[in-house]
């Protein structure tokens, strides 16, 4: 660590804030990047008041790195005044299988996302249909988010356990996470029978793979099915491992993808409902540039995303953060 990370500790806080004479704590929350801290933002929102109040930022660091391991490097200093927030990535799943996996699930003062990464909460399914609404002002309900994501899930569901597998063991050689991204990425989408026909080809894209891990690393399978139940018990199902799987590959190659494509949809049949009218000249440009200046980029609304507060692995980290909260002196 560089000597101004060592100068910034819980304590260091504390007696900064006793010297300026604060009338409510100041809580530093420190988060791996400049992304996570709207995200956290709007989590610690919750749990302000006129006794405490957080202040997020990124590490405190001469050469201004950041990152996972950045923010971990400070753990030595953390306390009441003092916490850190870091994707659980797959240490949450993995239990305390490595140094790293112990730190976070066993460190007070710490807290995690549970799900792989904040892009995870992002891309919600239950709120996707909300951005599209958002984006597009238009509420025809064309696609089933949630009914798509849980096909999609239980078809990426084998390669999943193989890879968090192959990760587990350090054999990523085996299975790369480029291989992995490759192959569970939205190529193209077809948005009749809500997508059967993109999930048809995944599901032939996922069974070529499978085939080739089986032959190439037949010593893993006996080995797979006490793993897969270690998931289970960390709330891994069939249909939910978008929750878990890489949070860039979900938001970038997947959710982003089928965003677009049912916002263009959706932006089609606004303006032919207005060409089809009864306007002209004039009166139907003026309508068409309106419509059209109002729409929103469905991209920027997901990355201010908020509403992911039903999922069950949310209302994990809010519980480990309302007993933090409750404990401040």
């Amino acid at each position: 660590m560089t000597k101004l990370t060592e100068a910034v500790s819980s304590k260091y806080f504390d007696a900064s804030a006793k010297l300026r004479g604060k009338k409510y704590k100041l809580v530093r929350v420190f988060v791996e990047g400049y992304d996570d801290i709207s995200f956290w933002r709007c989590i610690f929102d919750e749990f302000e008041d006129e006794r405490v109040k957080f202040e997020i930022s990124v590490p405190v660091r001469g050469d201004l790195a950041k990152g996972k391991k950045v923010v971990m490097s400070m753990i030595p200093n953390v306390g009441e005044n003092m916490i850190l927030c870091v994707d659980s990535d797959f240490d949450y799943l993995f239990g305390n299988f490595n140094e790293q996996s112990r730190l976070v699930n066993n460190t007070k003062y710490l807290f995690q996302t549970y799900t792989y990464a904040t892009e995870n909460y992002l891309c919600y399914p239950p709120s996707l249909r909300r951005l599209c609404v958002r984006a597009t002002k238009n509420d025809t309900n064309i696609f089933d988010f949630e009914e798509f994501m849980r096909g999609y899930s239980r078809i990426i569901y084998p390669l999943f356990v193989w890879y968090a597998f192959s990760a587990q063991k350090s054999s990523q050689k085996s299975f790369t996470l480029a291989d992995f991204r490759n192959i569970v990425r939205l190529h193209y989408v077809d948005l009749r029978d809500n997508g059967a026909n993109t999930l048809a080809w995944l599901t032939r894209q996922t069974e070529k793979k499978l085939k080739t891990l089986e032959k190439h690393n037949s010593d893993w399978l006996r080995e797979l099915p006490a793993f897969q139940r270690k998931l289970h018990e960390k709330g891994v199902t069939k249909e939910n491992v978008y929750l878990f799987m890489q949070g860039h590959t979900l938001k970038d190659n997947v959710v982003v993808v089928l965003l677009q494509n049912v916002c263009d949809k959706l932006r089609e049949l606004s303006n032919n409902i207005i060409n089809n009218s009864d306007r002209r000249g004039q009166a139907l440009r003026n309508e068409l540039s309106n419509y059209n200046n109002s729409l929103r980029n469905v991209k920027d609304l997901l990355n201010e995303n908020t509403n992911y507060k039903t999922c069950f692995l949310y209302k994990k980290l809010e519980k480990d953060i309302e007993t933090y909260r409750n404990e401040l002196k």
